[in-house]
């Protein structure tokens, strides 16, 4: 039971269809329920239940709370509610009122709000890049046992044990060579594997060859130089310390920078002897002195130095010291004379010892220290006491050490080399212990101080619980009670889960927690935890890599255990979604069968096999061991038995996972084609989740996308896959869209010489056939032309993501505006035509023709491409082969270029810009110029083109004066057919081809030409450059964006949902605003509406208004004029914004709706060719106007100026979307799934001019042309739906308007001004009311029972249900008396007795039943 939809974090409940189905137990209002919490890992259940939320809202995406913008939600008050507060009203409300938080919300999801990308690498420090050994020790003891050196003046009794052996015991020459022995056991118990050397108090000359010859030997690794200085003088100031001579008669001294030179880098230098600080302070010096003599030597050749070899830098060097450069070492006779080298080497004995001469340890009864040498166990068995204790000390350092230490000394220290790591340890330890002697260990580098960690006390009640044991253990032989430190450590690991803050220090025990995955008793919680802690995000993934989290986990799938598979599933999919390197460690360690075998499993839970899959597409992306370990795996078939999984995030990775093994790896794709996957493919391509549709044309692309040599039998297949992908053209997604764009573009790099000559083909089509834009044809009786005004700068597309403030500056656009209103206004005298006035604005002719000189093909050029191919006779002319799959995906390429979203159009426009810059560099001369070739020759080799290429490059491009740069005139500059002619008799012209694609110096009027190809012409010497630069480009960053989902927390409640938060917060505000609008519109209204002529607003629009629409809870008003938007306060009388809708000049704006206006809102605009832009950030002082999305809702819609281009009708609450126009089908979308759900067949010859649709009696009503009006029933099968058709109406139909309720009636109007009232039960209508005649605009009041008729006759109607007129509105206030234009628009707000009204003179007013308070 989880939300089974891509993109949604949410869990328990289901969706059936498209329909949200709550978990028992759970708030059944749609909407409620979602979201909730995954049950990705078996801890889900542990985590409290929050109360159910209603439906989302995309974070962050939302207006500031109070103040509200633009003025405040505030409606005009009445009179009558002047006095009663905001507050109390609110306070009033009716809490209950559920009405907003049921709705749906369209287009609010991640693929909405988020640019589709990958996160940004970061780069990972935690893997070693230096990983290091200490292969060789150098154990050099100067004890000269039985004698004292004479700067010492001992106790007596005094500290004797050396490697616990009391030298006196024995001779002194045993002595010595059983401590030497002794040493070296204990340092081989750190590292077994190092090569030991004792030099037993030796000469200069024998730690000379000594150093020298283990330099020599470890090469390039670390060597250990232990030095104890015992039986010696003490260390000097001047940098020295002392050996002996031969006959053991003087001390001789040594100095630290003859041992630097013997030694080398990099070594670590361990210093146990009185006064060791000395040794670290001289060290450091020479250090530096070295380093300034290389330096003098490098500027001067005759330096002595500059001849020798280089001696290594002494940076690399680590130093550990007993005691400060003052201090002596202690000589407690309770404890042994090299307590340095103890603590170093035999941390648990010493500590055991330690504590047992501490005060507390009185605490523990029968402990004494013979008794501690009988602990049971041995130290690398962790069953045992020994053992545990030297597990948990372990566990106690390193924590201590990550805490306290800099992250990158802490990797160079505890992580680089395994003996330093366990020396610094316990290094920790010997400061703990030396302190409290008052000698302060030195180390280089220095660490911070450490021995007053909170941890310790964890260890020394770790030792009290196990030396509480000791005497029942030993004396009756007692079982042994495990330590409860680790349970107890990852309980508070999981209270800062649970409790926490986000922004806090990082837990403390998370090095414990990788300790504790050694144990198989806490293995599962501990796995459990981590899981949890890795879900906090990609920092937290960090900080666990940092810590040394990797082998652990990279071990651990060796192990069989069934109950540990969802936890490692889950914990190397959040490892893989952050650092993607790890596949090479994974395959490498044959860790990559453990995730086939968790996705084969049809026993394991959907969401794990999800992250398997994740982790296998993460494992063979862009890796041939990878993809050659999973192809025998069986990757593929297992994928393939998956791709119809009810989960849908499944199927997307299972399809994203087969598009990554065959990218580029032909043995995969034949085995594909043996399990005809591309097949298979197929149906997830009609996927209700846009995510899924668009993973499996990620995988059909890059299947028809490899670079290997092509056999008849997969040129069907290609065929096959792109007429298939070639359905999608009109999908309703644009994130699907781009990636069929990246699909084709790869089948273009395959097969290019093919799709050159189809290039070639076309260009001269386009040359050969005038097509008029339809903008520019004006049909007699239509309406006078406008004189074309001055070509002013216009406001800029506003791409997704765009920025119009950027775009122009406020000069220039006040500037254009200004021009705009200049021009010739139109009269009220035009003949008068059915549709929208709006097309005489002037602003059809301020757009001159541009100059796209950066590319080939200019964006008209590819449009007038698009239409030609879609009605002219281009099959007679061309032939046979224009048929062809290379020619059907050339159109598709062309639709594709002209697609209403910027991103989508960009990389049509460069797949086809780059074929045609091949087709045309690469064409042999005759080829242009003999069409009989067109068909049969294919184009030349990228090598033999004429000579005259390399000329071109440098010399600067010729501006084109036509909109096509394939389109000029041979006299007006030379063109592609002179050069080519020129090129067959030898000469060589010096002018600049005008389509070189890198002029990046002309005014441009559309983002989408920002980028020409990147390759100068000379790199295009072979086709392999080109093929490379193509699908380099070519890319949409879906894959890695799906991937960022697993990298975010997935058990975090959504913000929306946590009722204490900001954006919740904001939503319950915005519904009882929303409820307060209702509430109060609806009291006035109730009294009765008397008249509706009070002009509460008026201003003068940018262009002539063509559509209008209130927003339903804000006073804002959106107008919109032939292709741009402006937005209006109509309480302040502010404009809010202006900003151009991105349709082509031939094109208008004929509808517009607001998606979401309860919450969230966007607005939908429609234009007559069938396009659907989505924006938002609207009227937003803070943020730009950006597309949220864009679809071609009707195809084959060609503009014209007569018809009723598109019209719209949304559902807010089924979230569906009715689009009809000039076409015969009302075409139905379903927003969240983003795909038509519907054709309805109209069954008339003329267009549809209204739509009205009723969602609870699954009614639609559509008015036509004809007059006629149609109900559909869109329950019933598509030639059986139509159940009702009136033909009362003699002439256009201009509204339909269905009531909204189980007995609501319809209501239509004509051109001629009868309004008639229908029962879709009755055949004939119930009423007719006559209106003024010449209509142009209507609309009806859905609460107050008005309705208002606009006329060309310049004067505004309004009735009541009976027909009686309550207003008559001829003129203008306050502009003495000015007569209103034509009405070009007119509409009621859904709530409010307000009507807005543009019209043909550009003024837009707004009327209102009453006087404003103001």
């Amino acid at each position: 039971g989880c939300d089974e939809r891509p993109g949604r974090r949410g869990r328990g409940g289901c969706w059936s269809g498209s329909r949200w189905r709550p978990p028992s137990g759970c708030d059944e209002r749609p909407g409620a329920g979602e979201r909730r919490l995954p049950l990705t890992l078996p801890f889900a259940a542990e985590i409290e239940r929050f109360p159910p939320p209603p439906a989302s809202s995309t974070p962050g995406a939302v207006p500031p709370l109070l103040p509200p913008v633009r003025g405040g939600p505030q409606p005009a008050a009445s009179s009558s509610m002047a006095g009663v507060s905001l507050l109390e009203e609110l306070l009033e409300e009716d809490q209950g009122d559920m009405t907003d938080w049921n709705l749906l919300v369209a287009f609010t999801k991640k693929r909405h709000s988020e640019k589709i990308e990958g996160s940004k690498a970061v780069t990972q420090s935690w893997r070693m890049k230096d990983r290091m050994k200490t292969v060789s020790v150098a154990l050099v003891l100067c004890l000269n046992v039985g004698v004292d050196p004479p700067d010492v003046v001992k106790t007596t009794p005094c500290a004797r044990l050396e490697c616990w052996i009391d030298p006196l015991s024995m001779s002194p020459q045993k002595a010595l060579e059983s401590i030497g022995a002794n040493l070296q056991k204990q340092y081989e118990n750190w590292q077994p594997r190092a090569r030991y050397k004792q030099s037993l108090d030796p000469t200069v000359d024998e730690v000379k060859k000594l150093c020298t010859s283990l330099r020599r030997n470890a090469k390039e690794e670390r060597v250990l130089y232990h030095y104890n200085g015992h039986g010696v003088p003490r260390p000097t100031v001047n940098g020295e310390i002392w050996v002996f001579n031969k006959n053991y008669t003087q001390y001789i001294p040594l100095s630290i920078y003859d041992l630097q030179t013997w030694m080398g880098s990099p070594s670590i230098f361990v210093y146990d002897c009185s006064n060791a600080g000395i040794i670290v302070k001289s060290f450091k010096q020479f250090a530096l002195q070295r380093e300034q003599e290389l330096e003098v030597a490098a500027i001067n050749p005759n330096h002595p130095l500059a001849q020798m070899p280089l001696p290594p830098s002494m940076k690399n060097c680590i130093q550990l010291a007993a005691c400060e450069a003052t201090e002596l070492l202690p000589m407690n006779p309770d404890l042994p004379a090299d307590l340095f080298t103890s603590c170093l080497t035999t941390p648990i004995k010493i500590a055991l010892r330690w504590f047992c001469m501490q005060r507390s340890a009185k605490l523990v009864p029968g402990v004494t220290l013979d008794l501690i040498e009988k602990i049971p166990g041995r130290l690398n068995d962790r069953r045992t006491p020994l053992g545990e204790l030297n597990w948990i000390f372990t566990a106690i350092t390193d924590t201590i050490a990550w805490n306290v230490l800099p992250r990158d000394l802490f990797q160079k220290l505890f992580r680089q080399d395994l003996l330093v790591a366990s020396l610094f340890r316990n290094f920790l330890l010997a400061e703990r212990i030396m302190r409290s002697y008052n000698c302060t260990p030195v180390s280089s580098p220095r660490l911070p101080p450490t021995y007053m960690h909170a941890m310790w006390q964890a260890w020394d009640l770790a030792v009290d619980i196990c030396l509480s044991q000791l005497p029942t253990i030993i004396e009756e032989g007692t079982a042994f009670r495990h330590s409860p430190f680790f349970a107890e450590q990852l309980t508070a690991f999981q209270v800062w889960l649970t409790m926490g803050v986000e922004n806090r220090n990082p837990p403390e025990q998370l090095p414990i927690v990788l300790q504790v995955l050694l144990s198989q008793v806490h293995r599962l919680r501990a796995l459990d935890l981590l899981g949890r802690f890795l879900d906090l995000g990609p920092w937290a993934v960090s900080l666990a890599l940092s810590v040394g989290i990797f082998p652990y986990v990279l071990k651990l799938l060796q192990s069989s255990a069934r109950e540990l598979r969802p936890l490692l599933v889950f914990i190397w999919a959040k490892i893989l979604a952050v650092d993607s390197s790890c596949q090479a460690d994974l395959v490498k360690d044959n860790g990559h069968k453990y995730f086939l075998s968790v996705l084969a499993d049809p026993y394991m839970p959907a969401e794990h096999r999800t992250m398997a899959a994740f982790i296998l597409a993460v494992i063979v992306n862009s890796y041939n061991t990878g993809q050659e370990a999973c192809l025998q795996g069986n990757l593929i078939a297992i994928c393939l038995e998956q791709l119809n999984d009810p989960h849908p995030l499944l199927r997307q990775w299972v399809a994203i996972c087969l598009g990554r093994i065959w990218q580029n790896f032909d043995a995969a794709r034949w085995c594909g084609v043996r399990d005809i996957a591309h097949e298979k493919l197929y149906s997830l391509l009609s996927d209700s989740i846009p995510e899924v549709r668009c993973s499996a044309v990620f995988a059909l692309g890059t299947f028809v996308g490899n670079s290997a040599e092509r056999t008849d039998h997969s040129t069907t297949i290609d065929h096959n896959v792109a007429m298939m992908l070639a359905q999608l053209i009109n999908d309703g997604s644009p994130v699907v869209r781009k990636e069929l764009v990246v699909a084709f573009s790869h089948l273009v790099i395959q097969y290019e010489s093919n799709f050159c000559t189809v290039a070639l083909q076309f260009m001269e089509e386009e040359k050969n056939y005038p097509l008029p834009s339809p903008a520019s044809v004006i049909e007699p009786g239509n309406f006078t032309p406008v004189r074309d005004g001055p070509a002013v700068p216009r406001l800029r597309t506003v791409s997704s993501y765009g920025n119009i403030r950027a775009a122009t500056s406020v000069r220039n656009l006040n500037k254009s505006l200004q021009n705009l209103n200049l021009n010739e206004e139109t009269g009220g005298s035009n003949p008068f035509s059915p549709g929208y006035l709006s097309t005489s604005s002037s602003a059809s002719s301020t757009l001159g023709s541009p100059d796209n000189d950066e590319y080939i093909l200019s964006f008209e050029t590819i449009d007038k491409m698009r239409r030609v191919s879609s009605y002219s006779s281009l099959n007679s002319l061309i032939g046979v082969s224009f048929n062809s799959v290379y020619t059907q995906i050339w159109r598709v390429l062309l639709h594709l270029a002209a697609d209403p979203f910027p991103e989508v159009s960009d990389l049509a426009m460069k797949v086809l810009n780059n074929t045609a810059y091949k087709a045309t560099m690469n064409a042999r001369p005759q080829r242009i110029l003999d069409s009989t070739n067109l068909t049969q020759s294919a184009p030349a080799s990228p090598t033999s083109k004429g000579a005259h290429i390399h000329q071109v490059g440098g010399s600067p491009p010729i501006p084109s004066t036509s909109s096509s740069s394939l389109t000029n005139d041979v006299s007006k500059q030379t063109g592609p057919r002179d050069i080519s002619a020129a090129s067959r008799q030898g000469i060589v012209p010096t002018v600049a081809l005008p389509y070189t694609p890198h002029s990046h110096q002309f005014s441009r009027t559309r983002k989408m030409f920002d980028k020409g190809p990147d390759q100068t012409v000379e790199d295009s010497e072979d086709g392999v450059g080109h093929k490379s630069f193509i699908s380099t480009t070519m890319q949409t960053g879906f894959c890695d964006w799906s991937a960022k989902y697993f990298a975010q927390p997935v058990m975090k409640i959504p913000e929306e949902h946590d009722v204490e938060s900001l954006v919740r917060k904001e939503r319950e505000w915005r519904f009882l605003r929303n409820g307060l609008v209702r509430k109060r519109a609806s009291q006035i209204i109730e009294k009765g509406i008397t008249r509706l002529d009070d002009q509460i607003f008026i201003n003068r629009n940018p262009g002539v208004p063509s559509v209008v629409k209130f927003h339903p809870f804000t006073p804002c008003i959106a107008v919109a004029d032939k292709d741009s938007i402006c937005f209006w306060d109509w309480e302040k009388g502010e404009k809010l914004d202006y900003f151009h809708n991105g349709n082509p000049r031939y094109t208008r704006i004929t509808a517009m709706e607001y998606l979401n206006g309860q919450d969230f809102s966007l607005l939908l605009s429609a234009t007559d060719d069938g396009a659907i832009r989505v924006w938002k950030n609207f009227a937003d002082l803070e943020k730009n106007p950006e597309m949220v999305t864009a679809w071609q809702g009707l195809s084959d819609m060609l503009p014209t100026t007569r018809g009723a281009g598109m019209v719209v009708d949304w559902e807010q609450d089924t979230g569906l979307l009715m689009t009809s126009g000039d076409v015969r089908i009302i075409r139905i979308w379903d927003t969240d799934r983003e795909m038509k759900v519907q054709d309805i067949p109209t069954g008339a010859d003329s267009c549809v001019t209204s739509l009205s649709c009723d969602s609870n009696r699954s009614l639609i009503v559509g008015g036509l042309g004809d007059g006629s009006v149609r109900i559909y029933d869109r329950r019933m099968a598509p030639n059986e739906c139509r159940v009702m058709t009136y033909r009362e109406h003699a002439a256009w139909v201009v509204k339909t308007y269905l009531q909204k309720s189980s007995e609501g009636n319809i209501i239509t109007v004509s051109v001629n001004g009868d309004v008639r009232f229908f029962d879709p039960r009755m055949p004939e209508s119930l009423n007719v009311i006559q209106t003024v005649k010449g209509l142009t605009a209507l609309d009806f009041h859905p609460q107050a029972n008005l309705f208002a008729c606009g006329s060309m006759n310049q004067f505004i109607a309004v009735y009541n249900a009976s027909g009686d007129v309550i207003s008559n509105i001829k003129y203008y206030d306050g502009f003495m008396g000015q007569r209103i234009g034509a009405i070009s628009c007119l509409a009621f707000h859904p709530f409010w007795p307000h009507l807005a009204v543009g019209s043909n003179d550009y003024y837009m007013s707004i009327y209102s039943a009453e006087k404003r308070i103001r």
